[in-house]
């Protein structure tokens, strides 16, 4: 068989074989790929700055070629409008799940609290580029990324509610009690340290009961 015949039948076989990948499998080979870069790319933004980056910075940490990366997003803002989009999404979903499981408000609000910690504790590139970017995005992307964020604020706004009472008076403490809150948690990429003198659930307890005792007094004063 000579040189021509045998690459045009390997191309044929290596064709027919791309088929035997079932569509779920493709799909899944797609998710692993786009949420590894997705994190390399909260790295780069968490370490450099978004402005600062460029896209053969984000090719390189993610270990694809540029034409590759351009698969999976539009560009910079497209990939940090993901980041942001994914982080929310699966944070909210994850926080809805265990406040519906725990029971009483308190037990509610300490189950958020240690979803929220845990969460960022184990994305901590993310968690900068959210606090560091928020405004790095502009239309309908930072449009959506606000309407996440909103409601994920909102999530918080109605456990405090459900803890105070819900008294219509007690809107405006329970806004600043929340964002309060997030203000605590948010920045622990700051100075925490994971495998260090704190265990991740001491970190969550302690910002628990923190808030905890001087939201209740708060409220008794009012």
């Amino acid at each position: 068989m000579g040189p021509l015949r045998q690459a045009r039948r390997a191309g044929h076989i290596s064709f027919e074989r791309s088929f035997e990948i079932n569509p779920e499998t493709r799909l899944q080979n797609y998710d692993h790929r786009k949420e590894r870069l997705l994190k390399a790319a909260a790295r780069v933004f968490a370490a450099n700055g978004f402005a600062s980056t460029s896209m053969r910075d984000l090719a390189r940490a993610a270990g694809m070629s540029l034409a590759g990366l351009y698969y999976y997003c539009e560009g910079k803002d497209d990939l940090l409008y993901q980041i942001q989009k994914a982080c929310f999404e699966s944070v909210s979903k994850g926080a809805a799940e265990v406040v519906r499981r725990a029971s009483g408000p308190e037990e509610k609000l300490a189950a958020f609290i240690s979803h929220h910690v845990h969460f960022f504790v184990s994305h901590m590139g993310e968690m900068k580029v959210l606090a560091h970017e928020a405004e790095s995005l502009s239309g309908e992307m930072l449009k959506e990324i606000t309407r996440l964020k909103r409601g994920y604020v909102d999530m918080l706004v109605d456990l405090l509610a459900a803890l105070d009472g819900a008294s219509a008076e007690g809107r405006a403490r329970r806004q600043i009690a929340a964002y309060t809150l997030f203000g605590m948690m948010n920045w622990i990429y700051t100075w925490y340290h994971p495998g260090g003198a704190a265990s991740v659930h001491e970190l969550s307890d302690t910002i628990t009961r923190l808030f905890l005792n001087g939201y209740q007094v708060e409220v008794s004063a009012s």
